[in-house]
């Protein structure tokens, strides 16, 4: 008898196909066909179960003990049970179920930017479903394209509710929602308003989980092509996840690091310079953590609050009004970068800062909403004129004839603003900003490096983690946290005055930047050759990628990176100085529209 061997847990037996099994008991007929190494068509199916369950129909089987078909997402296995999959009768039902779907479907993809990773084709092909086959009425459409982030066309919603649950779990805030009902039904926000007129925090997580084309990020490439043809001085600065995932779009397995690969490509792309976003973030910390040090010296509003992940940003705008004095000024890397291009770098260079383009390679969807922010602007420039996520790069980089994987490695441009710390780089992951603002803030009240670079019990992907360091006879108590859910855990003690914190770290996405919504998608279907269960793993390994860069870099404290102590010394005067308070900080709106 085959035996799937798995926690010591009660078994029972079954059949599947005729083969007998013993798996555990209280698992759907979905996640024990997967265990036995079965894969019945779904449309849920590897996602956390984060769907409106058996919505779709498309996993019907054929169970004993059960009245008819049976879908294998919601029914559970018990002893005895026989399952059959591939009977004529469940494989006509799921047939059918598909080209239902596809009768109310938009059937446009070669326009569709999910086109390769749609998972409604995907069982389509499986199951064997014709376009045409059922027509008639269909679902009225919404298109709504307002928003600079995200962009909703339901005639390609397959209604999973996948997306409802994401923005549930994540965040608990359910901006999403099924409207209407019956064959009207569509999901969207509240009264299918669009997502500009919601409290959406414009995360992305939606985009991440979508099987189709129904929700996707707002493309940006068009608008970098027009500056190239017109003959911009384009340069680009890549965010540190980006590199922990862009092979994934090329077949690579995930947590593979590709930067040398990643910078041949973008100087293939023309982009006049490549720069690491790395740099912003060690910039970031020389500001953050003086910021932090000053508060704590001076009195000042704590704990304090960091502000780098834009969706965060958001939530306190429309959630915690009132707590936007606990959030760091500082901008985020990619912006205070930016700002550092078009008002430093572009004089050193004899470039005119209107000629100059910059575009930001980012994991977070959301980048492309915080841009367009009114704050984010200097002397009458945009800090940041574009932002591709890192699905839309790699769309670029397959469109320009790129073959990726036979890339030699190649460096950054070496140029005063090109080198980083390994501080900067574990910025991509959950708990890397507040370790890398405790590694210059020990040596700002010590005087010397800590013994031990790493601060690893801020690391993790526990909901809220918390730790306590002693600096220079301080206790400092901090925490860090990913989505939305601590994150109002944490603010409600603030709050009530409980909070025991005098530093926390808040990342809009669950793990962090290697988990942004533009990130790419990670589905098993699409991922053939990774060797094990990848929605378990995916975010640890994405993680590793960026741990061991910051391991192999020589300087691994922000403010031991002497291109940055020469921009101070240069340009800006000193962290928190004035002029760097005019390019580097940012205030936020605490009367911002209500749409709850």
């Amino acid at each position: 008898m085959a035996n799937v061997k798995d926690k010591e847990t009660t078994k029972v037996n079954i059949k599947i196909e005729g083969i007998p099994f013993q798996v555990e008991a209280g698992l759907t007929i979905l996640e024990a066909a997967k265990k036995c190494g079965f894969e019945i068509p779904s449309l849920c199916a590897f996602n956390h179960g984060e769907c409106s369950k058996a919505s779709c129909r498309v996993c019907l089987v054929e169970a004993t003990g059960a009245r008819g078909l049976v879908a294998a997402c919601v029914y559970p296995v018990a002893e005895g049970m026989e399952i059959t999959i591939s009977s004529p009768k469940a494989v006509a039902a799921r047939r059918v179920s598909v080209e239902l779907l596809l009768s109310n479907h938009n059937r446009n993809c070669q326009e569709c930017d999910k086109n390769g990773k749609c998972e409604l084709l995907h069982v389509a092909k499986i199951t064997g479903a014709q376009e045409g086959r059922y027509e008639g009425e269909q679902t009225p459409v919404t298109v709504d394209e307002l928003t600079p982030t995200i962009k909703r066309d339901t005639s390609k919603c397959v209604l999973c509710g996948r997306c409802v649950e994401r923005c549930k779990n994540a965040h608990g805030i359910g901006v999403l929602g099924f409207e209407n009902r019956g064959f009207k039904t569509i999901v969207g926000p509240a009264e299918n308003r669009s997502f500009i007129n919601s409290p959406c925090i414009m995360c992305g997580q939606c985009i991440n989980v979508c099987p189709t084309g129904a929700l996707m990020e707002a493309s940006e490439i068009d608008k970098v092509d027009m500056a190239m043809a017109q003959g911009k001085y384009v340069v680009v600065q890549t965010a540190p996840a980006v590199r922990a995932a862009l092979g994934e779009e090329f077949g690579m397995k995930i947590g593979t690091p590709v930067t040398g690969k990643m910078v041949a490509a973008l100087r293939r792309l023309g982009y006049k310079k490549v720069f690491d976003t790395n740099f912003g973030a060690d910039l970031t910390i020389m500001e953050e953590a003086t910021e932090l040090l000053n508060r704590i010296k001076t009195g000042g509003v704590l704990p304090m609050i960091t502000s780098c992940s834009p969706g965060w940003v958001n939530f306190a705008e429309y959630y915690y009004p009132d707590q936007l004095s606990h959030l760091s000024t500082c901008k985020s890397p990619h912006e205070m970068f930016g700002a550092i291009l078009k008002n430093y770098y572009a004089a050193k260079i004899g470039v005119d800062p209107k000629d100059m383009f910059v575009v930001s390679i980012m994991p977070c969807s959301c980048k492309k909403f915080e841009k367009n922010r009114p704050e984010m602007e200097d002397n009458g420039y945009r800090d940041v004129d574009a932002v591709l996520t890192t699905r839309e790069l790699g769309r670029v980089i397959r469109r320009a004839g790129i073959m990726f994987d036979r890339l030699p490695d190649e460096d950054f441009d070496n140029d005063i603003v090109h080198d980083y710390s390994g501080a900067g780089v574990i910025f991509g992951v959950t708990g890397g900003v507040m370790e890398a603002a405790l590694r210059t803030a020990y040596f700002v009240l010590t005087g010397k490096e800590r013994e031990g670079i790493a601060f690893k019990e801020v690391r993790g992907f526990e909901n809220i983690r918390e730790a306590e360091f002693e600096l220079a006879g301080k206790k400092i108590k901090v925490a860090v946290t990913s989505g939305m859910r601590g994150a109002k855990v944490l603010l409600d003690q603030i709050r009530e005055g409980k909070s025991p914190y005098t530093f926390i770290e808040i990342m809009g996405c669950p793990g962090g930047c290697i988990n942004g919504g533009g990130q790419p998608y990670v589905r098993e279907v699409f991922l053939p050759n990774e060797d094990d269960d990848i929605m378990d793993t995916y975010m640890q390994k994405r993680a590793n990628a960026l741990y061991s860069e910051d391991e192999r870099q020589v300087v691994r404290q922000s403010h031991n990176n002497v291109q940055i102590q020469a921009l101070y010394k240069e340009f800006l005067g000193e962290p928190n100085s004035h002029l760097a308070h005019e390019l580097l900080h940012t205030h936020y709106n605490p009367n911002r529209p209500r749409f709850d």
